[in-house]
């Protein structure tokens, strides 16, 4: 489908994820009482976060998200303080909606976000932990048939939309990409109709393989320019991208991935991912990206927050994702690329 008979999807995916920014909220006012923390005057960051017992992770959540409301900010000297509105959300101010808010503050979304805050991620006793991710040594959730394709089928409307748009802005290239984690392959499918001499991966468990080459076979029957010789260049690879080797490629794309996973391992993931690169090649990360102030933008911390509740991960800045690449011995770019849906695209290369 031409790029141009996609609008940009971004207002239903906001609506979707505000209710997570809601729970951040209220449980912000009643559960850590941060904004009484705040009320004595502006705190350091780090010394906020040690006040409330909050580890890196759910403090990078909640702090950005709050800056986004416009219920904190940074002042000249990097400290968290309460904006006017903020002020609103403390017991001493003289007009408090503090109660207002506290009539939903035993609403089990709110509470759960509380003890999620608190934990850095789902207690022992809550039921299902993180919805998609690999637990460590164990199987990943994506191994089981029923819940890949659930999954697998959920997030290929929104690839649909995006994979055309970002096959325009990667490189032109006659040589190979690697889709890491390529779900549904329409990245790889969309690239390949524009680069009609190139070869691509798509890398990812075996049980959403399944679903891409469906989705293939679809892709390749739809009547579109090219779409049928697209078979012939594409191959799909099992296996788990933290630990199995990668083919050595051009390109590699790593798209809405990163979220998924704590510093340590984003980390980590950049160097597996820059040496799988030949010389001169080019990582690609395509994610939506928290302002380098950490204040926003609102669209991308209630995102933050979702993803907070259903991975390892949230969302990070392009300075973080920039200062991984730079670890990893490649060259980060300065340009940035907007597709749609709050979504972007940065780059760095290898040299030679």
């Amino acid at each position: 489908m031409p790029i141009s008979k996609y609008p940009d999807l971004a207002p239903i995916t906001r609506h979707a994820r505000a209710m997570y920014s809601s729970r951040l909220l209220i449980a912000a006012v009643h559960h850590l009482r941060a904004f009484e923390a705040l009320s004595a005057g502006p705190l350091a960051p780090s010394d906020l976060q040690a006040q409330l017992g909050l580890k890196e992770r759910p403090a990078m959540v909640l702090f950005p998200a709050l800056c986004a409301m416009d219920m904190w900010a940074y002042n000249a000297a990097g400290k968290l303080q309460l904006t006017a509105l903020g002020q609103h959300l403390t017991q001493g101010a003289r007009h408090t909606l503090t109660e207002y808010l506290g009539l939903e503050k035993n609403d089990s979304g709110v509470v759960e976000m509380a003890e999620r805050l608190q934990n850095d991620g789902p207690c022992q006793s809550q039921a299902g932990g993180t919805a998609y991710v690999k637990e460590g040594a164990g199987p990943s959730p994506m191994d089981d048939p029923t819940t890949a394709r659930a999954l697998t089928l959920a997030l290929a409307g929104r690839a649909e939309c995006l994979a055309p748009i970002v096959a325009t802005k990667l490189p032109k290239h006659n040589g190979h990409l690697l889709d890491i984690a390529g779900g549904t392959g329409y990245f790889s499918y969309e690239w390949l109709l524009v680069n009609t001499q190139a070869t691509a991966t798509v890398f990812d468990r075996p049980a959403v393989l399944e679903v891409a080459a469906e989705l293939l076979d679809e892709f390749c029957q739809s009547g579109r320019a090219g779409a049928a010789g697209v078979r012939e260049r594409i191959r799909f690879q099992p296996g788990d991208m933290l630990t199995d080797a990668l083919p050595q490629t051009d390109i590699v794309l790593a798209a809405s991935l990163f979220h998924d996973w704590p510093t340590d391992t984003c980390q980590r993931l950049a160097h597996r991912f820059a040496a799988a690169l030949r010389p001169e090649g080019e990582l690609w990360i395509h994610d939506a990206f928290l302002n380098d102030e950490l204040d926003g933008p609102l669209a991308v911390t209630d995102y933050s927050a979702q993803l907070f509740w259903v991975t390892k991960g949230r969302a990070y800045s392009r300075r973080e994702y920039r200062g991984w690449l730079q670890e990893a011995g490649l060259t980060p770019s300065t340009e940035s690329f907007e597709t749609q849906m709050d979504y972007g695209l940065i780059w760095a290369k290898k040299d030679k």
